[in-house]
């Protein structure tokens, strides 16, 4: 609005108060230009997805499965986490919220970059717990070039492998009594006998996986089924059962498929190991986990948000452990009601000749694996990062799909849960209670971090 001059009238200041005014104007003026230059960008060595991408690129080759793989992201980002927590106080050590997790004992060393040390760190602890581990030697040689073509002093680089390899063996030491090497030494799993029960299914027929994962001790919930979801509906051939409906709601949905709802499975296929067959011949077909592919996105996110190194290393160990534990709490409840898949099912009780969209995985129905990771990923990086965060998911273009725009984190979640009806992989009662565990699992997590001070970050 626009005053003429004679209608003005002028507020007169003593002396005293018009300089602190003046100071006040200039010192804002200062803050606000502090404000708009451009946050000075990361070395490219520095980039955390680029050593997610390498871990798995060591986890494609190895197969292996979702549970498995969130166990592996966790490890490895706590080394990274518990690096950072000791060279910034503003990072609450992992001891505060991670069960019986180990304190800060590695002293700093003198000369050291704790970023360098981190990013050595996660490569190094996947290079040890992992079966092919030994691939990321390359990547550590590729990171260590590049230190030196940035011209890092060798003294700095030594320090900061030196500390690294410290805290990996804290974090290797700490994951060796989780009962993981327990598990070869268990019973094999037999099918249950009855006809609502899991069965191997084709074309492959493989084993279920990691039937005894319940074992395994989580990292911040207090057990695996300390969020048991509600009990399946009833297993029953009659076809106007609330059962048979569920069934023939999957076969509906395969039938009259979209391409947009085709897109959206194959989008969240994620499955580590997919089998053709042709003749006596049998091809398989290796591809990133679900857990690998939400790992990428809380990393695209820190990037495209330009936040720190250390809030960056804070949401990609928040995001690992809400995998960790919400695959554990799934798949404690996949072999407590070990629930019939729809293609068994749907071949045997209502068409001979129906196939999924997509490969049926090996292990039983309910609850929804990707149900519940994508729901404790999208709850927990909303959490973090904030609702209504828009990107765009390219994570599936190396393996021919993609990518696809989303407005925020749940509404990936969402999308990601959907698709398993579009697959024909799942019942939409699996769906819709696995979406609830995964934020059960992770509200649970997001109280324990929040008392141990850690908020949003942007």
């Amino acid at each position: 609005m626009e005053f003429p001059m004679n209608r003005l009238s002028f507020i007169k200041y003593p002396k005293h108060q018009m300089k602190k005014l003046i100071l006040l104007f200039f010192t804002a003026i200062y803050s606000i230009s502090l404000a708009a230059k451009p946050v000075k960008p990361l070395p490219a060595y520095l980039d955390l997805g680029t050593a997610v991408n390498a871990m798995n690129m060591v986890m494609i080759h190895d197969v292996v499965p979702p549970p498995v793989a969130a166990r592996f992201y966790s490890y490895a980002m706590l080394t990274a986490y518990q690096i950072v927590s000791q060279s910034d106080k503003k990072v609450p050590a992992p001891a505060a919220f991670v069960h019986n997790f180990p304190a800060n004992l590695v002293s700093p060393e003198k000369d050291y970059d704790y970023r360098i040390a981190a990013i050595y760190g996660m490569l190094e602890t996947i290079k040890i717990i992992m079966p092919s581990g030994y691939m990321v030697q390359e990547d550590q040689d590729k990171f260590l070039a590049a230190l030196k073509e940035d011209k890092i002093s060798q003294a700095v680089i030594d320090q900061s492998i030196d500390a690294a390899k410290k805290v990996t063996a804290q974090v290797v030491a700490y994951a060796k009594t989780d009962n993981y090497g327990k598990l070869s030494t268990r019973l094999r799993y037999t099918p249950k006998k009855g006809d609502g029960y899991w069965y191997p299914t084709p074309p492959a027929y493989l084993d279920p996986v990691e039937p005894n994962w319940k074992t395994i001790k989580p990292l911040v919930i207090d057990s695996a089924a300390q969020f048991k979801p509600m009990p399946p509906i009833e297993f029953s051939k009659d076809s106007t059962s609330a059962f048979y409906k569920l069934a023939k709601e999957v076969r509906d949905a395969n039938i009259n498929m979209s391409e947009e709802n085709l897109m959206i499975a194959s989008f969240w296929d994620c499955n580590p190991f997919a089998v053709t067959t042709s003749g006596h011949m049998m091809i398989g077909f290796k591809k990133i986990s679900p857990a690998g592919h939400w790992m990428n996105i809380a990393c695209l996110a820190t990037k495209q948000l330009n936040i720190s190194f250390n809030q960056s290393v804070l949401v990609v160990t928040m995001e690992s452990i809400a995998l960790m534990d919400g695959f554990l709490s799934c798949w404690d409840e996949k072999y407590r009601s070990n629930r019939i898949r729809p293609e068994t099912y749907i071949n045997k009780y209502i068409d001979l000749n129906w196939k999924p969209i997509l490969q049926t995985p090996p292990f039983p129905e309910y609850t929804s694996g990707h149900a519940v990771g994508s729901n404790a990923s999208a709850t927990m990086l909303t959490y973090l990062l904030g609702d209504n965060f828009k990107y765009t998911d390219d994570t599936e273009v190396p393996y021919g799909v993609g990518p696809r725009d989303f407005t925020s984190f749940n509404q990936a979640a969402e999308e990601a849960s959907i698709s398993r009806l579009y697959g024909g992989i799942h019942y939409l009662d699996s769906i819709n209670e696995g979406n609830k565990q995964g934020k059960a699992v992770a509200n649970h997590i997001i109280e324990k971090i929040k008392k141990a001070g850690i908020g949003r970050k942007r």
